[in-house]
């Protein structure tokens, strides 16, 4: 059939027929098969509908549900005869839902009863499989994912509630305990902690001190050395050196040793041996020098150090008055002051072989403003309040002050200094002591013994 303008108009899908032809040839051959052996109909479980069998209803026929090669069929020629169907009395649908019937032409028929049966029963087995309950909701499967996140969920809250309940418990735990009878008082977070008169002291032992300080190879190794300032740390420092030499724990240390910066020279205690001469004698370096004098090296930087701190504080400038003294020149200086004192001379001046000049470690500074003052100026000076104060921060002291000349056997001079090293002079100066006598605990030297 050819529409106005040439194109063909599609006809019925020939696979459906064939399909459907196919279908009713299998069917018709079980059926032959099933009037030969009667015991055949039990087993045959879903059997196609006969060719006679057409839904009555949309409920009988559900064509959603069945294959492509089950749905109805277009519809045949006018000339084939239309069935009209009956109402489903089984399934109660209404006339509404019926559908016409095939378009099935009857083939011949062998063994026209039994075919019959057989159709019967395959109609209705074919109804019963093709009954839809229209009132059933379908199916919902389970979505795995909607499942996992109900159980994160459930996860989350339980995780909150133990970190709620563990937060709650250990405020419990820092809030106090409320007294008996407290009844229905909140507990304030803002209440007054109780009242500490003091503080417990941590209990801190001290270390002994070590029994013989010579004991240790680093202050053997030092004096053997010549470097008394590396013994004096090995020791401890000033003070423990101190101690030790006081608490006789100190065998190796002989203050009567002129070499060491710790010696000791005194009107009992002369140098060793009596005309004793250091070696490495220079002059300080940026120190005003008025006699030409000159000190140990170390003594010598010492006093330059000293200086320079006078002048950068401000207090002026302090000069050398005399450094080094030899056993000769002693001789000399002590031998004037018995021409002009007398039996006086001792209080001012000491004998060749008892003065500290002797050393190289002992100096007497002036102080100067363009010209320089005598060594009785000082005292009244800024130079010499400041050398009072911060003489120790160089290494010197002043050996004789006042108050101190029934131990040293000397009249205040605060002129005089003696070198004796940074870690020995912090010591003098925090234990407050006033001549050397006392700090290493020797007995005093108020006059010469012969």
């Amino acid at each position: 059939m050819t529409e106005p303008g040439g194109l063909a108009t599609p006809r019925a899908a020939p696979k459906t027929r064939r399909a459907a032809r196919a279908m009713r040839e299998e069917a018709d051959r079980r059926a032959r098969s099933a009037q030969a052996d009667p015991a055949a109909d039990a087993v045959v479980a879903f059997e196609l509908p006969s060719e006679d069998f057409a839904p009555s209803s949309l409920s009988h026929a559900a064509p959603s549900a069945l294959p492509p090669e089950l749905r109805p069929l277009a519809a045949e020629p006018a000339s084939a005869p239309a069935a009209s169907p009956a109402p489903d009395t089984q399934l109660g649908t209404s006339a509404a839902h019926a559908v016409p019937p095939l378009g099935i032409r009857p083939r011949g028929r062998i063994g026209g009863q039994g075919r019959r049966a057989v159709s019967e029963r395959r109609a209705a087995r074919a109804a019963e499989l093709l009954a839809v309950d229209e009132a059933a909701l379908p199916v919902r499967h389970a979505r795995p994912r909607r499942i996992t996140r109900r159980l994160v969920v459930v996860a989350g809250l339980a995780t909150g509630a133990a970190l709620l309940l563990g937060s709650a418990a250990m405020t419990a735990m820092m809030l106090p305990t409320l007294p008996s009878g407290a009844g229905d008082a909140a507990l304030s977070l803002t209440a007054e902690p109780r009242h500490v008169d003091q503080l417990p002291v941590p209990q801190v032992e001290q270390s002994p001190p070590v029994a013989d300080i010579c004991t240790l190879p680093a202050v053997t190794a030092a004096i053997q050395g010549g470097d008394d300032t590396a013994a004096i740390l090995a020791a401890g420092g000033g003070e423990a050196f101190r101690s030790a030499v006081v608490d006789g724990r100190a065998p190796c240390v002989n203050l009567g040793d002129s070499a060491r910066m710790w010696t000791v020279v005194d009107k009992i205690r002369p140098t060793s041996p009596i005309d004793y001469r250091p070696s490495g004698l220079v002059l300080p370096d940026g120190v005003r020098n008025i006699e030409g004098g000159a000190l140990r090296s170390d003594a010598a930087s010492a006093l330059a150090s000293l200086v320079t701190g006078a002048r950068n504080a401000g207090v002026g400038e302090i000069a050398l008055e005399s450094g080094f003294r030899s056993y000769q020149t002693q001789q000399e200086t002590y031998g004037r002051h018995v021409a002009e004192r007398g039996d006086g001379a001792d209080q001012v001046s000491a004998r060749p072989g008892y003065s500290e000049h002797q050393l190289g470690l002992g100096a007497d500074v002036v102080a100067c403003a363009g010209a320089c003052g005598t060594l009785d100026d000082l005292a009244a000076s800024a130079q010499g309040q400041w050398i009072v104060d911060h003489a120790w921060e160089h290494g010197w002291i002043v050996r004789y002050v006042e108050g101190a000349t029934p131990v040293t056997g000397y009249n205040p001079e605060p002129w005089h200094l003696r070198y004796i090293g940074t870690e020995l002079a912090q010591a003098y100066h925090d234990g407050g002591w006033t001549s050397l006598e006392e700090f290493f605990g020797l007995d005093p030297a108020p006059a010469y013994l012969g």
